[in-house]
């Protein structure tokens, strides 16, 4: 009779146990409602935890970058997305008014570009950031790379302390401007942008040209920003081209995860179908491939991301080894 309750006992254990302690609770951290840090995190948690049955996703909201930055860096989430400038500067201690350091944070890879758009009414008599002087303007949430970027290209330009910044996230932005509450507002995402898009529904809109400003003004050589374009017809079929300048989004996780979690989450996610799905959250994710890995990465990879680019054939930039 022991003989036989110690093997039940074993065989329960063999048949359970490995798959329980194989799962892997893991906190993606995203960004504000109607923005497309969100949409990334939440399309990457529902794929991982439907073809990874070890894998338990959970993506969290947050105000955006620095956040997701400090949170991954503190062990808060596993994974966030971050820019590339903000991650530079808070690796190295030097975000503005602070001068910790987060260094448990490491690269994964490159998923899309974000250039900066800033938003006002097609009537507006603002033609250019000059002109929001005295103006009511939605920069993002605090604490998010889009209120970070605002906040650096303005202070550059000489306009920041011109203006009075109102600090909300896109959806609540895009809101306030159809009400008349706001005179413009700024997001830092892919194109197209589901909250500009809603407030084109009840408004004509117009982007503001960010890119002379940017070029005239050295703003390319203080910050590791690149000039881009928006393409005409983006918010509209008589929508103009629209110069300005992005940021690259990278996708951060904490430095202390395991290595082998980190290459199977990569797997997934950088796999035909993994892309394909993303892109089917949003055609922003497109740029997403092994050819853009390393796009604006500057903070060392993680050493799961070693693993999976090297297996790509990708060789990695010494600055980037662990």
């Amino acid at each position: 009779m022991k003989k036989w309750i110690v093997l039940s006992l074993l065989t329960t254990a063999l048949a359970f146990g490995p798959a329980m302690a194989e799962t892997t609770n893991v906190k993606i951290g995203g960004g504000p409602t109607g923005g497309t840090f969100n949409t990334f995190a939440n399309a990457m948690a529902v794929y991982i935890s439907k073809v990874d049955p070890n894998m338990v996703t959970t993506a969290v909201g947050s105000g955006g970058s620095v956040e997701n930055l400090k949170r991954v860096s503190g062990g808060e989430s596993d994974f966030g997305l971050c820019y590339a400038v903000d991650m530079d500067l808070g690796y190295k201690g030097k975000l503005p008014m602070d001068t910790r350091t987060y260094q448990n944070i490491r690269s994964v890879g490159y998923l899309y570009g974000a250039p900066a758009q800033l938003v006002v009414n097609a009537d507006s008599d603002i033609k250019s950031a000059y002109d929001l002087k005295g103006k009511r303007v939605a920069v993002g949430n605090a604490g998010s790379g889009a209120a970070a970027s605002a906040e650096r290209f303005f202070r550059h330009i000489g306009v920041w302390e011109n203006f009075k910044p109102t600090f909300m996230g896109y959806s609540a932005a895009a809101s306030a401007f159809k009400d008349g509450k706001i005179d413009a507002f700024w997001v830092l995402v892919g194109y197209p942008n589901a909250s500009i898009i809603e407030a084109s529904v009840q408004v004509k809109i117009r982007l503001l040209d960010l890119g002379v400003d940017a070029e005239k003004s050295g703003f390319y050589d203080a910050y590791a920003y690149s000039p881009t374009v928006i393409p005409a017809g983006t918010y509209g079929k008589t929508m103009p081209e629209c110069k300005t300048f992005q940021d690259s989004t990278i996708l951060a996780v904490r430095k202390d995860m395991s290595d082998e979690a980190v290459y199977q989450i990569m797997k997934h996610l950088w796999s035909p179908a993994g892309m394909e799905a993303m892109v089917g959250a949003s055609k922003s994710f497109d740029e997403m491939n092994p050819d853009n890995a390393f796009n604006g990465a500057s903070v060392p990879l993680h050493p799961g991301a070693v693993k999976f680019w090297q297996e790509q054939g990708k060789e990695i930039p010494e600055k980037l080894m662990p």
